[in-house]
């Protein structure tokens, strides 16, 4: 029987997915999650809802599905020992970290690839099964015959979501929330740059939309097809939904797979009257109906996007039109009522009326705030409403933050609500586990062997999406060209249609990091073309090519895409016979001086000038989509790039540590990577960069992405926060003089870290 899996961002949403039939429930803990906005369990509950939910013959999957940087890992060790020690049912994971981990400490958990691990083919579902992976969640861009494919290819257990939110960009292939400040998707810190308001330049003037913000998926109707696939799971997005969403959303699918066979029509008409309380963003199958890739590549667009929707979310109430303090006693209220984990945030409220809207929101029904310069968004469930009839107001409570001319709109209604059995006892005391201070054994990458890398020679290397770039990127006089395997380029390099000016030593191919069922097979033949033609350099950064090509006479070089901001998932690449490595383009200078240690930094190509694609799409966008240019409310400017391989968003300003060169090189990183990929590269672009290594001047008008400062990290923060104070404090004591002692960031859960598999040794 197919598994009905649902989201529990807390507590009441636990006990509406299970009170509606959900055979399964994933959710977050405080860290290692992708859903860091959302409130998560603490440790108590979550060991209490691990029994309980065993008791009742259900799952609970436990997501973490996020990076961990180098001085993490030894925090990411003891939460895995912790989770072994509960025993949920599996762990969703995106970092390889996890599985080497798992590999070696944990053998007996059970592992779930994350959509965020971009799996999309036959070729990667059969490297995770090899590495030990139970099952796989699949990419959300996929229809439904190349789900029959891999499924009939692999035998694999698959899931596959069904219903809720989308990301515009392909699964975790979103660099735009990092880019603007830190804040990585693959660290669950997402600003949803796609569902901002951008001005975009078309002819004839302005036009002004949510041009990204994708539509919410809805696959009820294809219910039956895909159980008849042999999927195994089907997941429900919504972790940051109310109670009331996950109970009417589960109670739809739930008919549905339990009556599809007995009533087909009848079963999908009730389920979809049973979403009619769903006032999300606009539904949308995506990819499902094409006749074929190109089919899809053309018109998914026109499926998935509306820029006329205000950020696509629910029935507009109106604008706040006032403000005032929320009583004192209903915030008393609001926190006796409360569970004990609730953040403080969420007693922050204060009333306010609308207008412009339809309909009058009511206690218990969820709604969502917009800031008018589109700065944020908050869902929040209202508790109280005051009706000042003299002055026709109407007031509710609301977050916060927010203020005159603020948008709100309804999400769902009260009369969607029911009240569920309690899945955790009334006392949970008993259940006191938490991470232990367990000590991470030392991990070192792999020292390189004598002439091991002689194909990854000191130097720098340039990357080109097209054939006319390579001839113009030898001004830099390049060791190496890197070669973005496109519709362009794999005609050319196929049919030997230009005469390169670089040898085939000389040249490492790029292979692209979507990689989908169906495009898999195609893909092979050209390989094993290519390979026959005396190419034997490959970028890889899809696992998939990694099946593809291990075993063959060919080096390997892990692209930024597979994803390397711990030593642990090195080791987890070296396993899989990869020797080189370009480094992540949301890296920072501290990790990647903390990962590679000095004796191994020859393993790894830095990037130094790109202009990283912020959303990879698997569609061109649509033809009324006249433009190359676009901007956000603080005037930065970004461009498109609508393709045969899909569509591109890239800054218009590139992220440049060119003049840092010398001192990379000095750190040990001899080799550097100029980055023009889906750019078009001139001669004063290049004059200009070579000019920035030589003088180690910046260029101007660029970027340095997380270069220097790092992730986004609010733990972080807040102990700067707190040393502050603590430093204010010790200043202000009497006979005290001077300052206090900084902060030392170095000092943070720093530890030294060994490669291949077994290589290791404890303290």
């Amino acid at each position: 029987m197919v598994e009905l899996l649902a989201p529990a961002g807390n507590i009441e949403s636990l006990d509406a997915a299970i009170g509606e039939g959900a055979d399964a429930v994933y959710l977050g803990l405080k860290s290692f999650n992708a859903r860091l906005r959302t409130s998560n369990f603490a440790w108590n509950q979550f060991e209490a809802a691990v029994e309980s939910l065993h008791r009742q013959n259900k799952k609970i999957y436990v997501t973490v599905n996020t990076v961990c940087e180098e001085r993490e890992t030894e925090r990411l060790y003891r939460f895995l020992s912790y989770l072994n020690e509960v025993k949920p049912d599996g762990l969703i994971v995106q970092d390889y970290a996890v599985m080497r981990m798992a590999q070696e400490f944990f053998p007996d958990m059970e592992l779930h690839a994350s959509t965020q691990m971009n799996v999309e083919s036959s070729n990667a579902v059969k490297l995770l099964q090899s590495s030990g992976i139970k099952r796989v969640v699949l990419a959300r861009e996929l229809g439904l015959n190349e789900i029959q494919k891999i499924k009939k290819e692999t035998g694999a257990e698959l899931e596959v979501f069904v219903h809720g939110a989308l990301c515009v960009s392909e699964s975790g292939l979103c660099l735009f929330s990092s880019f603007l400040g830190g804040k990585s998707a693959n660290r669950g810190m997402c600003t949803q740059a796609c569902r901002r308001y951008y001005t975009a330049e078309v002819p004839g003037g302005i036009r002004q939309g949510y041009y990204f913000s994708p539509c919410d998926l809805s696959l009820i109707d294809q219910i039956p097809d895909l159980i008849d696939s042999g999927v195994d799971s089907f997941k429900i997005e919504g972790r940051m939904k109310s109670a009331e969403y996950v109970g009417s959303v589960v109670s739809a699918y739930r008919y549905v797979i339990d009556h599809y066979k007995e009533d087909r029509k009848g079963a999908l008409a009730t389920g979809k009257r049973m979403l009619a309380s769903d006032f999300a963003r606009s539904k949308t199958t995506y990819w499902y109906g094409f006749k074929d890739l190109s089919d899809g590549v053309n018109n998914a667009a026109e499926k998935i996007l509306n820029p006329d929707q205000a950020g696509g979310t629910g029935i507009y109430l109106g604008k706040i039109a006032g403000t005032k303090p929320a009583p004192a006693e209903l915030v008393e209220a609001i926190k006796e009522a409360a569970n004990p984990d609730t953040p403080p945030e969420q007693f922050r409220i204060q009333m306010a009326y609308l207008k412009g809207g339809s309909y009058d929101p009511d206690p218990g029904d969820s709604i969502r705030l917009h800031k008018k310069d589109d700065s944020g968004r908050v869902s929040h469930k209202i508790r109280s409403v005051e009706n000042d009839e003299e002055n026709e107001k109407r007031w509710i409570d609301i977050p916060s933050g927010f203020t005159v001319g603020d948008e709100v709109y309804l999400l769902q209604i009260k009369a969607g609500s029911k009240r569920y059995p309690k899945v955790l006892p009334n006392d949970i005391g008993r259940y006191r586990k938490q991470p232990k201070d367990e000590i991470l054994p030392i991990l070192d990458v792999t020292p390189v062997a004598n002439k091991e890398l002689n194909y990854f020679p000191e130097g720098i290397y340039a990357q080109v999406s097209s054939i006319p770039d390579i001839f113009q990127v030898q001004g830099l006089n390049p060791v190496r060209v890197i070669i973005e395997y496109n519709s362009e380029t794999s005609y050319d390099l196929l049919n030997h249609k230009t005469v390169l000016p670089f040898s085939k030593k000389q040249i490492y191919i790029s292979l692209d990091p979507f990689c989908s069922a169906a495009q898999e097979d195609k893909l092979k033949e050209e390989l094993d073309t290519l390979i026959a033609d005396g190419y034997f350099n490959f970028v890889v950064n899809n696992i998939a090519h990694i099946n593809m090509l291990k075993g063959l006479s060919v080096n390997m070089i892990a692209g930024p895409y597979l994803y390397t901001f711990n030593r642990w998932a090195v080791s987890w690449l070296e396993n899989q016979d990869i020797g080189a490595f370009i480094m992540p383009y949301e890296n920072s200078r501290r990790n990647l001086e903390s990962t590679w240690d000095a004796d191994v930094r020859s393993r790894v190509l830095v990037p130094v000038f790109a202009y990283p694609a912020l959303f990879r799409m698997r569609f061109k966008l649509p033809k009324d989509y006249d433009f190359t240019y676009f901007e956000d409310k603080e005037s930065k400017v970004f461009k498109t790039n609508s393709t045969e391989d899909g569509s591109f968003v890239m800054p218009e300003e590139p992220f440049s540590i060119a003049d840092k060169v010398t001192f990379i090189n000095q750190s040990g990183f001899k080799k550097v990577l100029i980055d023009f990929s889906k750019t078009k590269v001139n001669r004063s672009q290049i004059k200009a960069i070579t000019t920035s290594m030589i003088k180690g001047q910046p260029l101007p008008g660029v970027s340095r992405f997380n270069w220097k400062d790092g992730f986004y990290n609010p733990q972080q923060i807040e102990e700067y926060k707190a040393a502050a104070e603590r430093a204010k404090e010790l200043n202000q004591l009497p006979g005290r003089r001077g300052k206090g002692r900084p902060y030392n960031k170095s000092a943070s859960n720093s530890y030294k870290g060994k490669g291949k598999k077994g290589n290791r040794r404890s303290r």
